[in-house]
């Protein structure tokens, strides 16, 4: 495999011009703070992926955090997973929550409001989502699934979260989890939610800055998460060489970016799409394949 990386990139000098380095994820991770202290996070979709570090760096800097998921006993285990990894200890809750069941909300979040025993929640990570749906083989129940996860289960949480902080005169935060598909060419529907979870950035934002209530979204390019990669991370992960960084997003830098955006440093960003793609979809989208 080394040898192959070794010839394309030789390959791709002769045929453009363009060198090719191996290029490795050197990552800084916020150190454990106080930035969030006296905060509290629901984060949907928090078992694996950018929702679990982004649950992991909240806690460390200081927040409670209810992650949520369909599977009840793989909460649970995440939590206590959770709790090993984290400087803070006991600040992890776990709830069985599915953002599709949009009639069950209210229930759940008054049942979220049970476990944590007076805390009020204020900061909403719309993270819980599905990959797929290419229009060349995508079924109609793909593409309910993805619809329903990705859009309308990040509408219906911002919308009781929303509802829930203006009748508590809660000023909080709630912020998206975006991707570079809300730049690309929309052939799946996966893409498809991505430039509706874009569009609901901006307007929430502008219904609820009145209410104290900032509204922002981080658009992740190809990351380094079970979702992409079902049978595991591998030792040369850092690999991506069509992203212009040369590799994956690795799940931390978008979770040091949502600790910065909930906390009052970013108090005066409302609205916005941090594109943390390293290239994709900003200045390419030739970093994937597009066919039908």
């Amino acid at each position: 495999m080394k040898y192959i990386q070794y010839l394309k990139r030789g390959i791709k000098y002769i045929l453009n011009g363009q060198p090719t380095q191996k290029v490795y994820a050197q990552i800084t991770y916020l150190s454990p703070s106080d930035l969030l202290k006296g905060r509290t996070a629901l984060i949907t979709g928090g078992t694996s992926g950018i929702g679990y570090e982004i649950a992991k760096a909240f806690i460390n800097a200081g927040a409670i955090c209810v992650i949520t998921g369909r599977d009840e006993n793989k909460v649970q285990r995440t939590c206590e997973k959770i709790n090993k990894e984290v400087s803070k200890k006991d600040h992890i809750f776990g709830l069985s929550w599915d953002v599709t069941d949009v009639k069950g909300n209210g229930a759940r979040l008054q049942k979220a409001l049970k476990i944590l025993n007076g805390r009020n929640i204020d900061i909403l990570v719309n993270n819980a989502g599905l990959v797929g749906g290419e229009i060349k083989d995508c079924t109609e129940e793909k593409y309910d699934s993805i619809l329903n996860t990705n859009l309308k289960g990040s509408f219906f949480m911002a919308q009781l979260i929303a509802e829930y902080m203006k009748e508590n005169s809660i000023k909080g935060n709630i912020l998206n989890i975006g991707s570079s598909s809300s730049l690309r060419p929309a052939t799946s529907a996966y893409t498809i939610t991505k430039w509706g979870i874009r569009g609901m950035t901006k307007g929430l934002a502008k219904i609820l800055s009145p209410y104290g209530i900032t509204v922002n979204a981080i658009a992740p390019g190809p990351t380094a998460t079970p979702m992409l990669m079902p049978n595991g991370i591998k030792d040369d992960i850092s690999l991506f060489p069509t992203n212009p960084l040369g590799r994956f997003i690795m799940p931390g830098e978008i979770a040091n970016m949502a600790v910065f955006l909930v906390s009052n440093m970013g108090r005066s960003i409302i609205g916005s799409m941090v594109f943390m793609t390293g290239g994709s979809g900003v200045v390419t989208y030739d970093d994937v394949h597009y066919s039908f």
